[in-house]
């Protein structure tokens, strides 16, 4: 005999970062509503028990992308993967919602059914192998953009003749030996700034070579002004004042950018100089787009550059013609030898974790419908997802998703409505989701939704707009209709 659903209000799908912060949200603001959290991994902490390699740490300072309604106590405000990881464990057993997870159950389909008003979720228990059903009145997918399974590496010819081993950042071996050994990381985005300064401290030698450069600051892994308010004033006020200090800092260069990216660049470029102390050196760090049409490395307490400067580590700039049994071939005819390549080359987009979604039994096609509010999809009820920002940091966004995901539902509850669903009223010029020339962007092209052209279509990017629109403005704008 079949079993029945498993059911809950509001069913949360992924345990990392975003998932706990939303789990948080919905009990705690709607305590009359049941919920739970399915995970295919079999622990928590997303992206932060993923990533294992070395030096993994957060590319945005901890006072940000901490919850809002837990503070951040550590001293380092630029922190360790460790660290972050641990941060997320003790927030879901300090608010019981390790209790509420679900692990090795990883969602395949959802199904919208009108006649019922609920979504029918079908889970793959990793344990047994067999197919659960759940259902739920609410669907908050939490996964993030990018595919858990694969990393992004690109064809390199002549990839069998080389002699040692090829390793990507997302799936780092743990018997993987680079003590004395010549290593050579391929990339120059976050994940490589990371990688190259800790690989130093004990490898022969670290190559970061690259493409084509990135814009790359430094910036103290501390924060003294964090550390001021702390002695003077409460732990919750202190990161409350210092949350905000670093989102005004960080929107406020971002404008800056945008508005005036001849002296940013000018700005970001003598940084690097005045640290490797030449323009010479500086060129493997000048960019030919402007700051902020890609997302800006951040150095820690300058340890990329001190590791150049002391010889431990290079850069080169070149495209690969192919492997060699000791290295690689440039197109330019240079040799970079090496015992080891690290491809840090960058992410897959995968919307949803990879789910197919269906409505009333027919295929939905969530990459062609329009993203509503920056967390709802058009014409698809009682769903939505949380993505954070791309200028500013993670769970900033993710946060006023949750708080707005919870008005609605509340909203719901409190007229007798059953389902909310973004519709489009006026025509509205479709836009890519993500404002980035990347190259996982561009990959992504045609496989995530799109935004649009005006609100509430159209992302802002903007956290103190986000704050009011999401925290506070009207749920009745004409373009979620509720029934």
């Amino acid at each position: 005999m079949e079993r029945e659903p498993v059911h809950v209000d509001v069913l949360i799908v992924g345990a990392g970062l975003s998932g706990i912060g939303a789990a948080y949200h919905v009990q705690s603001r709607l305590p009359g509503l049941t919920y739970a959290v399915v995970e295919a991994r079999a622990s928590l902490g997303g992206t932060w028990d993923l990533f294992r390699y070395p030096g993994v740490r957060s590319d945005s300072d901890m006072y940000t992308l901490g919850y809002s309604f837990r503070p951040w106590t550590n001293p380092k405000a630029i922190a360790d993967g460790a660290s972050i990881l641990a941060y997320i464990r003790e927030t879901a057993e300090a608010y019981g919602i390790d209790r509420r997870i679900r692990f090795r159950r990883k969602v395949e389909r959802v199904d919208w059914r009108s006649d019922e008003s609920r979504w029918h979720v079908h889970v793959r228990n990793g344990e047994t192998g067999a197919l659960e059903r759940w259902s739920c009145r609410f669907l908050f997918t939490c996964t993030g953009y990018y595919d858990y399974a694969r990393g992004y590496t690109p064809e390199l010819p002549g990839r069998a003749r080389f002699g040692g081993p090829v390793v990507h950042p997302q799936h780092w071996p743990s018997d993987l030996v680079w003590e004395g050994k010549r290593v050579v990381v391929l990339g120059s985005g976050a994940t490589a700034v990371t990688l190259v300064p800790e690989l130093a401290k004990t490898a022969a030698h670290v190559t970061m070579l690259q493409r084509s450069p990135t814009y790359v600051m430094s910036r103290p892994s501390t924060d003294p002004v964090a550390d001021f308010l702390r002695t003077r004033l409460s732990e919750e006020a202190a990161y409350s004042a210092t949350r905000l200090k670093n989102v005004s800092l960080a929107l406020g260069f971002f404008a800056f950018c945008r508005a005036f990216p001849r002296a940013a660049k000018k700005l970001i470029v003598a940084g690097v100089t005045k640290e490797l102390g030449g323009a010479a050196s500086a060129l493997h760090f000048t960019p030919r787009y402007d700051p902020w049409d890609q997302r800006l490395c951040l150095v820690p307490d300058s340890d990329l550059f001190r590791a150049l400067n002391e010889g431990r580590a290079s850069v080169v700039t070149g495209e690969i013609q192919t492997f060699t049994e000791t290295g690689l071939l440039l197109k330019d005819g240079r040799a970079v030898e090496a015992d080891i390549v690290v491809t840090a080359t960058g992410l897959e987009l995968l919307f949803l974790g990879g789910a197919r979604m269906d409505i009333d039994g027919e295929p939905a096609a969530a990459e062609k419908r329009m993203v509503y509010r920056g967390c709802m999809l058009e014409d698809v009820p009682n769903f939505a997802f949380a993505v954070g920002y791309t200028n500013a940091s993670w769970t900033l966004k993710c946060d006023l998703a949750s708080t707005y995901v919870c008005r609605v539902l509340a909203h719901l509850d409190a007229n007798g409505l059953a389902w909310a669903r973004p519709h489009r009223n006026a025509p509205v010029t479709e836009e890519p989701l993500l404002d980035f020339t990347s190259g996982y962007v561009a990959r992504a092209k045609g496989r995530i939704p799109p935004q649009g052209s005006r609100a509430p279509w159209k992302l802002h990017q903007n956290w103190f707009r986000d704050r009011v629109l999401l925290g506070r403005g009207r749920l009745d704008d004409g373009e979620l209709l509720m029934g």
